[in-house]
């Protein structure tokens, strides 16, 4: 258990930066299929630019992924998977910028750590590829031990649950055991409760409301709500109307940022990050006035 507690009681991790505050993660989608804005920033020039822009909006650091994880993405080589995140880690490292690398294998883990990343975002927490966990503990740098179910093509036929949350602390405590056990120190993990892998709108909103249970774990906790599928279901109210547009979603990613900051979340994971930037902020004054 991960018994440092930053200033606000959040949590710190061995080797990345300690806020006073709720951290924001920037995401950069080095990608042509991502749900989000898939090839918008699919050029390394554009990737980096992206990356320094919203680090000067507030982000303080910046996830670099290079394969979708949306619901029903197929994967990508890793040999094109390499081309397009280690030049934007470097990149951005170069400019002195705090970076995670989001990546699910363990060859592209380690190469971006070379390039200068800081922290591997592994969506399935070592599950994909039995190299990850010995890559990182080798490398000793933060690992973040998200809860995953299974590949995105096959993700959504796994989201059954008697209890949400007794489930995912469950399969997430049984993943920080494996994690610890295979070499990546303690003191340098976070955990994900992974809204929207193998979740649908109920378990994802359960999970949000009970962030402070998830906590208990003991180690540091990332959010990532950021324009999911949830959000777009609550946004487009009746059960037959259609969601609005993931880049319609920011508004209610802000408002996810200000709850998961109020409860304690050592950062968010947002692709637009001015909103979110001043909803952290808001919410660290509130507890200031406390």
């Amino acid at each position: 258990m991960n018994t440092k507690r930053g200033a606000t009681g959040r949590g710190r991790v061995a080797g990345l930066p300690d806020w006073d505050r709720c951290g924001v993660m920037g995401v950069v989608n080095v990608t042509p299929d991502s749900f989000s804005d898939g090839g918008r920033w699919f050029d390394t020039t554009a990737a980096v630019k992206r990356g320094l822009d919203l680090a000067a909006q507030g982000a303080d650091l910046i996830d670099v992924g290079g394969e979708s994880t949306r619901p029903g993405a197929t994967r990508v080589d890793e040999e094109e998977e390499l081309r397009r995140v280690v030049p934007v880690v470097r990149g951005l490292a170069s400019e002195g910028v705090t970076v995670s690398v989001d990546t699910m294998r363990a060859s592209v883990a380690a190469r971006a750590v070379d390039a200068g990343a800081l922290l591997v975002n592994d969506v399935s927490g070592g599950l994909a590829d039995p190299g990850m966990i010995p890559a990182v503990a080798a490398a000793e740098v933060p690992f973040v031990v998200m809860h995953w179910r299974g590949f995105s093509e096959g993700m959504n036929s796994l989201a059954v649950y008697e209890d949400v949350l007794a489930e995912v602390t469950a399969e997430l405590q049984a993943r920080i055991d494996a994690v610890v056990s295979g070499g990546i120190a303690p003191e340098r993990l976070l955990v994900d409760p992974g809204l929207g892998f193998a979740k649908n709108a109920e378990h994802d909103l359960a999970l949000v409301a009970r962030l402070p249970e998830l906590r208990a774990l003991g180690f540091p906790l990332l959010v990532a709500a950021s324009r999911k599928r949830f959000l777009g279901r609550v946004l487009a109210g009746a059960a037959d109307a259609a969601p609005p547009p993931a880049r319609e979603r920011d508004a209610a990613t802000a408002a996810v940022s200000a709850i998961a900051a109020h409860q304690g979340a050592w950062a968010v994971r947002v692709h637009e990050v001015r909103a979110t930037a001043d909803a952290v902020r808001v919410a660290r004054a509130v507890e200031g006035a406390l």
